[in-house]
C-alpha cells in the first residue's frame, strides 16, 4: 500500500449577489465527471490566504482578498495526475467584487492540466445543488453556504 503524500491547499467558496456559488467540472479521462471549488494546493512558502487569492486569480480571473479562513477539512482522494493525497483543505468565502459580471469568469491563467479536465463553470444554488446528478466536493457545500 502506498503512502499518501500530505497536500495543503486552498478553496474558495465563491458567491455572487444571488447566493450562488461556482464549480467548476472535472472530467478526466480515468474517472466519473465531478464538480469542485475553486482552488488548489498551497506553494512551498505560501501561506493558505495567498494561496487562496492566487487561485481565485489563476482560475476565474478575479482579484479578491479572500479575508478569513472559515472552515478547514481533511480529504483523501487522488490527484488527477495519479497521487494519492491527503488533504489539508482550508476554505474561504469570497463574494464577487462589485461590478463584476458573474458570467465573465476568465479561464485564462488555467495550467494545461486544468485546461484538459477543467471543461466547463457553472453558479450553483443550493436546490441546483441538491438536484445535481453528478458528484461535487465538498459534499457538505449546501450546508457550507
Amino acid at each position: 500500500m502506498s503512502s499518501r503524500v500530505a497536500r495543503p491547499a486552498a478553496r474558495i467558496v465563491l458567491l455572487d449577489d444571488a447566493g450562488r456559488t461556482l464549480l467548476f467540472r472535472f472530467d478526466p479521462p480515468d474517472r466519473p465527471p465531478f464538480w469542485v471549488t475553486p482552488g488548489g494546493a498551497v506553494d512551498p512558502g505560501e501561506s493558505y490566504a495567498d494561496a487562496a487569492r492566487r487561485e481565485l486569480l489563476e482560475e476565474t480571473g478575479i482579484v479578491a482578498d479572500p479575508g478569513a479562513e472559515f472552515a478547514q477539512k481533511t480529504a483523501e482522494f487522488i490527484t488527477i495526475e495519479g497521487v494519492p493525497v491527503t488533504a489539508d483543505e482550508r476554505y474561504f468565502r469570497v463574494r464577487l467584487p462589485a461590478g463584476v459580471d458573474p458570467e465573465a469568469i476568465d479561464t485564462g491563467g488555467h495550467t494545461e492540466l486544468e485546461r484538459a479536465v477543467m471543461r466547463s463553470w457553472r453558479w450553483f444554488d443550493r436546490a441546483e445543488l441538491a438536484a445535481l446528478d453528478e458528484p461535487f466536493f465538498p459534499a457538505d457545500l449546501a450546508e457550507m453556504l
